[in-house]
């Protein structure tokens, strides 16, 4: 257990309203205790096995269950539901935040949706199956999740769990709540800041989708200045609104804007904020990513994501906030959030603190093959991803299915300022035509760089040049020279290096790519593997991301241990460390 998973209340826990951006009073958490039964069949069972702690999966110690559900069962939760007071014409809204992999959802035993996909949020809209406020129902979710059987997405999940995959898990693992609505609402709501190239102007476009008479008041704020903008907008219609003063965002300074949107009875909040991102060149012809017009360093670490005791599921707010605050402290800009896709509390925390992410889509396919996920890793291999089966992508509808949710990651977190680079695939797994989705993500979202491959099926294509090092030092290749280099070129993945700190490792076996007996050799090796990466930075490398955050299972290379109670190398010398490349990036120094 960590500390926080210690102090979890199973009636109420993760209590914290799930979507920071789009914001009402009127909203109920459907978290805590619920009834749940393993099936053999898809039909209802006539006994439920016992009480579990949602949104915590079975296989998760707090779930209180510690059970693993297989490709052959189906997973079933039952509660009871009280209809809310919303007033005749309104709608209630049933939202499950991700449910590992299908889900059927029932109400009074009559379907009224389903839904295909672990890591991606869903709502229902459930008025008419609910009745008049007050009313009790029953609401039951059944789940099916095949795991690495299926070509669903599944991330670091792996039913026969060791070394770099995790322990399957399954079921919903983010918040359920219902919100209710009136009958004159606002239905849906988008925020495009827009700056100068000087910054020193700004303006906020607002769309806004309206169902009922009239228009809608639009409201921006900050807490030093005030309100900074008021417009009146109606429904299909976008508005600009210069803002009376400009601040824009950076980890420095994590500045942002309150949007608040009042039509009628109906009141939601939001926020939002000003920056711009891209890649150019440097003084010396390097290529570079930017953020608000400048060259700025990407010093970054790998987020798994992973917890003891919630597995996917962070056992609180504050636990998250601990990860994300903990890495800045040391010094890195940027969690490189691997294989997941995180509840949007996590982004919005990540916003408020000044934290780039570089976000992954979460992979799938079929079995990986050792040619393609495996030995390009000693021999890159110049492998076209358009050869399906040599990536385990041969099923069809699981193409189709993964290109579906890398549109949907991109459209759920492209409204978070914090979110700056889009990474399409990882290291063969489950890759495929990796450059016509680049192209497609960069239509869908112009504004941040995409990565098409991170690791060794370079296919050409995206705004990066990714490498992943774990075997020998990183050097920058012959062929990278300022003249040629048309991508930015980032270190996305090295290190890895493995510590066992008694008391609190998770298991007997331990991975990493070189293991160290304490804390003195490991930090030791820490900085002499960085005096290579801080010349290549001066020479031109953009990004680097050091595996990684915390200990995950048989992984000890963790800078954390899994419980997040040790910090194993010496928090200066990893700060010295930090410091030099982000100087080194920026040209002011590093030495």
């Amino acid at each position: 257990m960590t500390r926080w998973g210690r102090t979890v209340d199973p009636d109420a826990p993760l209590p914290e309203h799930p979507r920071p951006q789009r914001e009402r009073a009127t909203w109920r958490s459907l978290n805590g205790v619920w009834e749940h039964a393993f099936t053999h069949q898809p039909t209802p069972p006539t006994a439920y096995d016992g009480p579990i702690v949602v949104p915590f999966s079975p296989e998760a110690p707090l779930s209180g269950v510690g059970r693993q559900l297989r490709p052959d069962e189906w997973l079933w939760y039952r509660r009871a539901l009280t209809t809310p007071d919303v007033e005749p014409g309104g709608r209630v809204l049933l939202h499950l935040g991700a449910v590992d992999q299908q889900a059927s959802v029932r109400v009074d035993g009559v379907e009224v949706g389903e839904h295909t996909g672990g890591y991606l949020p869903f709502t229902l809209d459930v008025t008419d199956a609910l009745g008049s406020p007050g009313s009790e129902h029953e609401l039951v979710v059944r789940v099916r999740d095949r795991s690495e059987t299926a070509p669903h997405a599944r991330g670091k999940q792996r039913l026969d769990r060791g070394e770099i995959w995790y322990t399957a898990q399954s079921g919903i693992w983010q918040t359920v709540w219902l919100e209710w609505l009136p009958a004159g609402h606002v239905a849906d709501l988008e925020v495009t800041p827009v700056l100068s190239p000087d910054l020193a102007e700004a303006s906020l476009e607002v769309r806004l989708d309206l169902v009922g008479a009239g228009r809608a008041t639009v409201v921006v704020s900050t807490a030093e200045d005030g309100e900074v903008a008021r417009a009146s907008v109606g429904s299909g219609a976008t508005a600009r609104l210069p803002l009376r003063v400009v601040r824009p965002w950076s980890p420095e300074h994590p500045q942002l804007y309150d949007v608040t949107v009042t039509h009628g009875e109906d009141r939601v909040t939001s926020y939002t904020a000003l920056r711009t991102l891209g890649t150019g060149r440097d003084a010396d012809g390097h290529a570079r990513l930017l953020l608000n017009g400048r060259t700025y360093p990407h010093v970054g670490v790998l987020d798994q994501g992973y917890w003891p005791d919630g597995l996917l599921t962070a056992p609180s707010d504050a636990a998250m906030v601990h990860d994300i605050a903990t890495m800045k402290d040391l010094g890195f800009t940027v969690l490189r959030k691997h294989a997941k896709v995180e509840p949007l509390r996590w982004y919005a925390h990540c916003d408020r603190l000044g934290m780039l992410v570089w976000q992954d889509v979460v992979n799938g396919g079929g079995r990986y093959r050792a040619l393609t996920t495996t030995r390009p890793a000693r021999l890159p291999l110049p492998i076209p991803d358009r050869l399906h089966g040599l990536f385990g992508r041969q099923d069809a509808d699981g193409r189709a299915e993964l290109t579906r949710e890398l549109h949907e990651t991109v459209a759920l977190l492209g409204a978070s300022p914090s979110v700056v680079v889009w990474t399409l695939f990882n290291e063969g797994w489950g890759q495929f035509d990796a450059n016509a989705h680049a192209r497609a993500v960069r239509r869908q979202d112009p504004t941040r760089p995409v990565n098409h491959v991170s690791g060794w099926v370079d296919q050409g294509g995206g705004d990066v040049r990714s490498f992943h090092a774990y075997l020998r030092p990183f050097t920058l290749p012959r062929l990278h020279r300022p003249r040629w280099w048309r991508r930015v070129v980032a270190l996305t993945e090295y290190g890895g290096h493995s510590l066992r700190v008694p008391g609190h490792d998770w298991s007997d076996r331990e991975f990493g790519y070189r293991h160290h007996d304490d804390a003195a050799a490991l930090t030791a090796a820490f900085e002499q593997l960085h005096e290579g990466l801080v010349e290549a930075a001066r020479d031109g490398l953009a990004a680097t991301v050091w595996t990684q955050l915390s200990d995950v299972e048989d992984e000890l290379n963790g800078l954390l241990t899994y419980d997040r109670e040790v910090l194993k190398p010496d928090a200066d010398a990893v700060r010295a460390v930090t410091a030099r490349l982000r100087a080194a990036m920026t040209g002011s120094g590093g030495r």
